[in-house]
């Protein structure tokens, strides 16, 4: 508790003096909580932290002098000067991150309890992990805290859901912020609940004693809340308009120190030795303060790494022979999963009914029966889902977890856009990010407008996630397994009006490397590059005006992030004209990108303006014809080619 205090007083002062540049929330007065439920915890389990988690990260072992240098903006920093104090994290001693968005560290716990329950059942032994999700009391408002509260009890995962109730919710008293308490949810949860003083240091290590050997002998999740108080405001610089100086005074007179301290002297220690240790605390923590200040700056030269790991070398295989056996996009899917996961121990599979029903088209029935635990049902939680997929990578597993429509990641983009894609890069590569997501998209069947988009652009436009697109059976099969090896977080979207497509069945090894676009279609008078189901409009086009003397070359992307740009300028430069054809809405998709890009890097091999077409720039009709007129098809991407070559 020394420690904790110490630390931050001194970030205090640095943040005062502008020796630490960006944001800074303290957790002075909170000590007891921090240390008390970290004290039973061992080197292997888990800790999810919040914006406001220096206490965690040290209570759970991690070394002041890394962390004074982090905040600092150090490269020696725990994060190598990629988090800051909002996103400090050390995933080698089971400190997956302090979390800037409200409530998201908690099913990235419960992803981590996951990977703990499957190993030791793996392994025929209980009590392989715990894990325990630091929250504030405004979380449970949160729909990732009900979402991942909910998963953890249905599945019985070994997570403890830690409340540090300081009263405030950022500047709102606890009060005003729910109906009804703690306690009374964990309840409807079918959860166990416990509440102790979070000021007495003792009583909060009993407590989780209790509660983590309980939890680590697999009888279900807990939450303990446990009651404080921070001293300093939400934010350093927080003018605090929102209570009393009283207020505060009565609970400095709780002050954790204070109280321990008592019953220290109490059981004999003299105060010559609790002098001693302050003095030795704060030495130390000086000393790691001087060491920090003298540390380099990250270089410069090193602001493109971490954001993803090296890919293994993929080498495709040779095309399937024109007598292979025949396949169906939907069985090479199936094949493509049920091959990772024999072949990797890690591989699990989640999502809404993947288990008993196979998924809502089918693809993973039987897979339970052959797999067992590693083919799991969740709830219709996408947060919970993700997010569990989100701690199980960074707990070393492979998992493929499954959104059962495109449009459907809205509901879990925090998970994307702020944790999967993000925390490799914030812990300075620290953190494991093997998972796969998969989902599906199409358009043309009156869908309507939540069950149709092609949203390829919004996920490319995120560092650090890799999107794949692929549209023959062969191919899905191939990028589905490469995917589900590759050590970074990749959304898998397929088009299920591709699940009935035939194709030849390549072999059992077969691999097809991401970000590897391939020519379809060889040609001379123009160059049109597609991908996903608009690849086969493209190339029924081009046989359309084969008839007209138009020598028509198409390329399947495969992957849309990153781009293979090297094939499209490549035959660019043979075409000289450019049609870019994606199922997405026209402004701000993919085609975009592309044209920009030839039209920077292969501007004097163009003799016609680059021509784009895709959707209407409308959500998705439901009638018929006014999807018809909406959405590209292979008439209109004829009279592009005509257009382009005319030009």
């Amino acid at each position: 508790m020394l420690v904790i205090r110490g630390f931050e007083q001194r970030v205090s002062a640095l943040y005062r003096d502008s020796e630490i540049p960006g944001f800074v929330h303290l957790s002075i007065g909170q000590e007891a909580a921090a240390v008390g439920a970290c004290w039973p915890l061992r080197p292997a389990d888990v800790v999810t932290s919040t914006h406001r988690g220096h206490g965690h990260c040290l209570a759970k072992g991690l070394a002041p002098l890394g962390m004074f240098a982090e905040l600092m903006g150090k490269d020696r920093g725990t994060n190598r000067g990629r988090g800051g104090s909002m996103h400090i994290a050390d995933p080698r001693i089971g400190i997956f991150g302090a979390n800037g968005i409200v409530a998201a560290g908690v099913p990235i716990a419960v992803g981590a309890a996951t990977a703990a329950q499957i190993r030791a059942g793996r392994s025929g032994q209980d009590g392989d992990g715990v894990a325990v999700a630091f929250f504030g009391d405004g979380a449970p408002a949160q729909g990732a805290f009900h979402e991942a509260v909910n998963l953890a009890a249905v599945w019985e995962l070994p997570v403890v859901f830690f409340c540090e109730n300081n009263g405030y919710a950022e500047f709102a008293p606890t009060e005003t912020q729910h109906a009804t308490t703690l306690e009374q949810r964990a309840a409807g949860y079918g959860a166990g609940y416990v509440g102790v003083d979070g000021n007495d240091v003792a009583a909060t290590a009993a407590v989780m004693d209790a509660v983590v050997e309980r939890v680590r002998g697999g009888h279900g999740s807990t939450i303990v809340e446990a009651t404080t108080y921070r001293w300093h405001g939400h934010y350093e610089g927080d003018p605090e308009r929102y209570r009393s100086a009283e207020e505060l005074e009565e609970w400095k007179a709780k002050d954790p120190l204070v109280v321990h301290e008592v019953r220290l002297r109490d059981a004999g220690v003299s105060d010559d030795e609790i002098k001693e240790l302050e003095s030795s605390v704060a030495a130390d923590l000086d000393a790691a303060v001087d060491e920090a200040r003298t540390l380099e700056q990250p270089s410069v030269d090193t602001l493109h790494d971490f954001v993803l790991r090296p890919r293994p070398e993929v080498v495709e295989s040779p095309l399937p022979p024109e007598d292979a056996p025949v396949f169906r996009t939907m069985d090479a899917v199936r094949n493509a999963l049920r091959a990772e996961l024999a072949a990797d121990e890690r591989v699990f599979l989640a999502g809404v009914d993947v288990g008993e029903g196979g998924n809502v088209f089918g693809l993973t029935r039987g897979m339970r029966e052959e797999f067992g635990d590693r083919v799991r049902d969740t709830p219709i939680s996408e947060t919970a889902v993700v997010g569990l997929g989100v701690g199980a990578a960074m707990a070393g597993m492979r998992p493929v977890v499954e959104v059962m429509y495109l449009d459907f990641l809205g509901v879990c983009f925090d998970q994307l856009l702020n944790q999967a894609a993000k925390l490799p890069f914030m812990t300075g590569g620290g953190a494991q990010m093997g998972l796969t997501v998969r989902t599906q998209f199409a358009a043309g069947r009156s869908s309507g407008s939540q069950h149709s988009q092609s949203l390829e652009a919004l996920l490319a436009h995120i560092p650090g996630l890799t999107v794949v697109m692929p549209s023959t059976p062969a191919d899905t099969y191939g990028l589905l397994r490469t995917a589900i090896q590759d050590p970074n977080p990749v959304v898998f979207i397929e088009n299920r009006l591709l699940y009935g497509t035939k194709g030849p069945q390549p072999a059992d090894d077969h691999l097809v490397p991401i970000g590897s676009a391939k020519v379809v279609r060889p040609g001379e008078h123009v160059t049109v590059v597609s991908v996903s189901r608009m690849v086969h409009d493209a190339v029924a086009a081009a046989e359309t005006v084969a008839d007209e003397g138009l020598s028509v070359e198409v390329i399947d992307l495969r992957t849309v992030a990153p781009l293979d740009m090297p094939t499209v300028l490549e035959s660019v430069a043979k075409t000289s004209r450019l049609l870019i054809a994606h199922e997405a809405v026209l402004p701000h998709g993919i085609g975009a990108e592309i044209a920009a890009t030839v039209a920077r890097e292969g501007f004097w091999d163009l003799d016609a303006p680059i021509e784009r077409i895709g959707a209407a720039p409308t959500p998705a009709p439901y009638a018929p014809n006014l999807e018809h007129t909406w959405l590209p098809d292979t008439e209109k991407i004829a009279d592009a080619i005509r257009r382009v070559v005319s030009a």
